[in-house]
This record gives C-alpha cells, sequence and structure tokens, in this order.
C-alpha cells in the first residue's frame, strides 16, 4: 500500500502588541480562512471569588453583560444585533478567565467588536435584570441536579479541593446566587473589567494592521485599573476518599479522580498522552476493558484538567448499579496497571492521535484565536501549535511511567457517586480495590 506523508504548512506567527492602557492584543492571520474568530478574554472567573459567598460572581456577571448598555438598553437589541451578523457571539466562564467570543465572515468583525467593547465597558446593570436573571442561573443550577453526569463532576472537585475556589461549581450555590448583592456585581465589573485585565484575540481572514486599528479605535480610551489577583491552590486540606449521592436513577454515574499537574508542569504532555492511552477513544484501555470485554458499561473516558498552579486527573464511567463493585475494582486496576511502562506502540498512537487533533483543530479560526489568547490571559508562554506537538512527540515512556507514578498514588484516588447505590457499598468496594496494589506488579 502506497503511504502519503503530508507536513502542513505553520500557521503564521501571532503578532502581539500593547495598548498604552494595558490591553493586549494577539492576531493570528490565516490566509486561506473564510472567517474570523474574535475572543476578548478577561482575568475574572471562580478563582477570584475570595469567599463562598462570592461563589457564582464571575458567571452572574457574564450573564449580565448581555442585557444592555446604554447604546443597547434592551437585551433584545443586542440579541438582534448578534443574529443578524450571521455567525455566532456568546460567552463562558471557567475557573481561572471569562471569554466573550464570537466567529464571523470578515464583514462583521468591526460590528462585532464595537459591540463586544460596549458590553465589556458600559453594561448598566440594572436591578431589574439582576434580579431577572438571579431566577435564571437558579435554573441553571437545578439543571445541574436533574444532570448526574454533571453533578458527579461538581462532586468530585468539591471533593479534590474542599473549601477552595477552584473546587466550587462555577456557576454558584442557590444560597450564593440569592445572596449575591446587586452592589457587588456592580462593584467587581468595575474593578475587574479594566483594560490591564483583558485580552483581545483575533484570528482568520483578517490583516494586523487593521485588527490593530480596529482594536484600538473601540478599546483605546478605556482607562486602566487595579484588578484583584486569583487565589492560589492549598495542598491541605485533602476531601474524602467517597462521595455517594443516592438518587433513584438507572444508573450509577461514578467518576474517579486525583489532583494531577499545574499548566506548567512539563509532565501535563506525558500525561496528556497517557488519558489517551488510558481512556479517549474505543481503542483505550479503559473502553476495551470495561465495555468491550466486560460489558460493564457504556461510556466510560478519562480526562484531565490543568490549572495555573494545580490540576486533576479524572475518569468517568455510567454504569448498571449490580456492577458497581466490579467496575471500581477494573478502574482502579487499570490505573495502576497504568504506573508500568506503556508498550512503545501504544505510546506512538498515542502520539498520533494528539497530533491529529490538534492539526484539525487549527483550520478553525476559532480554536486558534482561542489557544493565543488564553495562553497570555493565563500569562503562559506563548506556544505554537508545532511547538507543542514537538514537545508532545519527544515524550518518552520513561516520562509516561514518571507523571503515571506521581498521579496514580492509590491513595489519593476519590470516588464520587450518583445513583442508587449507598455510600456502604461503594465504601465495600474500595476496600477491596484496595488489596490491588499489593498484586499492582502481576496485573
Amino acid at each position: 500500500m502506497a503511504t502519503f506523508e503530508y507536513h502542513p504548512s505553520p500557521l503564521a506567527s501571532p503578532a502581539i502588541s500593547s495598548l498604552e492602557n494595558g490591553l493586549r492584543l494577539v492576531v493570528t492571520p490565516m490566509p486561506f480562512a473564510r472567517s474570523v474568530a474574535l475572543s476578548v478574554y478577561v482575568a475574572a472567573g471562580s478563582r477570584y471569588e475570595a469567599t463562598p459567598e462570592e461563589a457564582g460572581l464571575s458567571h452572574f456577571l457574564e450573564h449580565l453583560c448581555f442585557k444592555g448598555t446604554e447604546r443597547r438598553p434592551r437585551p433584545l437589541t443586542i440579541s438582534m444585533e448578534i443574529d443578524a451578523m450571521g455567525g455566532n457571539l456568546n460567552a463562558a466562564t471557567n475557573r481561572e478567565l471569562t471569554v466573550y467570543y464570537g466567529k464571523m465572515t470578515p464583514e462583521y468583525l468591526p460590528q462585532a467588536i464595537d459591540l463586544l467593547a460596549d458590553l465589556l465597558r458600559n453594561s448598566t446593570l440594572a436591578d431589574e435584570e439582576i434580579e431577572r436573571e438571579r431566577g435564571v442561573i437558579l435554573e441553571e443550577l437545578a439543571a445541574v441536579e436533574d444532570s448526574p453526569s454533571e453533578q458527579v463532576g461538581v462532586v468530585l472537585d468539591q471533593m479534590l479541593w474542599p473549601g477552595q475556589p477552584h473546587g466550587r461549581d462555577i456557576a454558584g450555590t442557590e444560597e450564593s446566587v440569592q445572596g449575591m448583592p446587586d452592589e457587588r456585581i456592580r462593584e467587581y465589573y468595575h474593578g475587574q473589567y479594566v483594560p490591564n485585565g483583558v485580552v483581545v484575540s483575533i484570528a482568520g481572514a483578517i490583516h494586523v494592521l487593521e485588527a490593530e486599528a480596529l482594536v484600538r479605535e473601540h478599546f483605546g480610551d478605556w482607562r486602566r485599573g487595579s484588578p484583584s489577583s486569583w487565589v492560589p491552590h492549598r495542598e491541605e486540606p485533602r476531601g474524602p476518599r467517597l462521595v455517594a449521592v443516592e438518587k433513584d436513577l438507572e444508573q450509577v454515574h461514578l467518576s474517579v479522580g486525583m489532583r494531577a499537574v499545574s499548566s506548567v508542569d512539563e509532565d501535563r504532555y506525558a500525561l496528556d498522552l497517557l488519558s489517551v492511552i488510558l481512556g479517549e477513544g474505543m481503542s483505550s484501555r479503559l473502553f476495551t476493558r470495561l465495555r468491550e470485554d466486560l460489558g460493564l458499561c457504556y461510556d466510560i473516558h478519562s480526562y484531565m484538567a490543568t490549572l495555573l498552579d494545580t490540576g486533576m486527573f479524572g475518569v468517568y464511567a455510567g454504569i448498571d448499579p449490580d456492577d458497581t463493585v466490579e467496575a471500581v475494582q477494573e478502574i482502579t486496576r487499570e490505573l495502576l496497571r497504568a504506573r508500568r511502562p506503556v508498550a512503545p506502540d501504544e505510546l506512538e498512537r498515542a502520539k498520533a492521535v494528539t497530533r491529529s487533533r490538534t492539526q484539525l483543530r487549527m483550520e478553525d479560526t476559532r480554536a486558534v484565536s482561542a489557544l493565543y489568547g488564553s495562553q497570555l490571559i493565563l500569562g503562559l508562554p506563548t506556544r505554537t501549535p508545532e511547538e507543542t506537538l514537538a514537545r508532545s512527540a519527544a515524550v518518552t515512556v520513561e516520562e509516561v511511567e514518571h507523571v503515571a507514578g506521581r498521579v496514580f498514588v492509590p491513595e489519593r484516588l476519590q470516588f464520587a457517586s450518583v445513583g442508587p447505590v449507598p455510600s456502604s457499598t461503594l465504601e465495600g468496594a474500595l476496600d477491596l480495590a484496595a488489596g490491588l496494589d499489593c498484586d499492582a506488579d502481576r496485573l
């Protein structure tokens, strides 16, 4: 069979500049693109919420920024303007940033920048809109309670990082949302939404000078401020080994988690590849063993999340209640087995998967805009996709074994479940699984 080797052209180098007020801009031209993506990153997220009473503040504010400005006083006006562009415009809040993003054809970029600049600088945060959106967010929180696969992830985060902002639900709690003072929301908006806490990232069918002129026109006279910084991670205390939320469901939704590596830890490349080997795709170890060989579940996968000074590795499975004990043992067995050297061909397949995913993603202007914008707002080194892939390609079997030994420590595994299985059953399963460590060399 003939072989074909293709070496894609690298992206154009991102052009990074700063305005006098501290706002940073990164522009990445993509000559063959037909769209342009705009991402405005703000240093705001759940890690900026110092107390439990402030939980959900960043997310609440993100919602409110679409509810009216002096120039666009009605939410419907904003929605109609977004729809008329023919592309999309939205926002998201996570632990370490808030992003307002859109993708459109190039002729609508000036209008999109004008709109987002207005929302970030001039939202009125009217009393009636705050109260209306308070109810919407409470319904959003209730929806998580009705989605056990989401709920178990929230429970696991609380166990991994108890009493810390990054362990809370990003949307907050019913108590914090109900009790959030209007004035605190406005104070946070004016303090955190300032140019020296903002990055604008534009990628696609755009010229650098054109993008710089548009950003300077709409953001150049924005007055800088003194935004607060994020709350650092604390190693202690750690949460319990097990939390079981009993619900009358058809399945048990099980998540196994452990603290892992940060977004600046060099071991993250090896752990990313190990996640592919363990639980990403139909040929992964967890999928092959628990679904194909044993028929214990329909959905099982692994994942990792990195934060600036900590991180986590997780496994999720939806299982029949009668299979809970066996599933816990088998998941634990696979995690322990991962501490032994992986086969070279397994590692090469994982590298191929990672390489293909990255190359396909970089065809999307939104993904390119997100790549460079998120790096800048988080203070991470600016790395091109080619540099990241080169580092991933250089990962050795020994590096994978090393990170597995760091992360997959039996006594640090934590288990969360939502479903019709009591904690006593899971405790018994964990006690049985704990004995597997003695046989790790024979797994």
